[in-house]
């Protein structure tokens, strides 16, 4: 009877934990997909400070380059979601993601105002590691 305390306490103990878990996306991530208007390349970066999380958008498409910062950057559990506001002629239109993380890897679904739907797959990019460190040859 007391193991069975024991383990259920356990349990209860990690069910309130859970949520609190959030996927690790903090850095820089990469994305290239074709839509209705072309190629399009993406790159999203998020910073996490405490529960808060921001992020910012460089990207380049049709012909133009840009940077924007993100809205709305929730992260619960492996699910992720932001808005990316686009300026198009003198409408704002709201693009919104939502998507999951796996590691090094967010697939996501862009939903672009009332006009297009999009998926697509983002990667971690991996820094480059500092200069290698130097090793000292032994003395003769």
């Amino acid at each position: 009877m007391m193991n069975y305390r024991k383990m259920m306490m356990a349990a209860f103990t990690l069910a309130l934990l859970s949520p609190a878990y959030a996927a690790d996306v903090a850095g820089k991530w990469r994305a290239e997909f074709d839509t209705q208007i072309g190629i399009q390349k993406y790159t999203y970066e998020f910073k996490v400070d405490g529960d808060k999380i921001t992020g910012k958008a460089a990207f380049e498409r049709e012909q133009a380059k840009g940077e924007v910062d993100l809205k709305d950057v929730k992260v619960s559990g492996n699910d992720i979601s932001f808005t990316e506001p686009l300026k198009f002629e003198d409408q704002e239109i709201s693009i919104t993601y939502k998507g999951t993380v796996s590691g090094d890897e967010m697939k996501l679904t862009r939903q672009v105002g009332d006009f297009a739907t999009e998926e697509l797959v983002a990667k971690r990019v991996k820094e480059p590691a500092g200069p290698p460190a130097e090793t000292k040859q032994p003395k003769p």
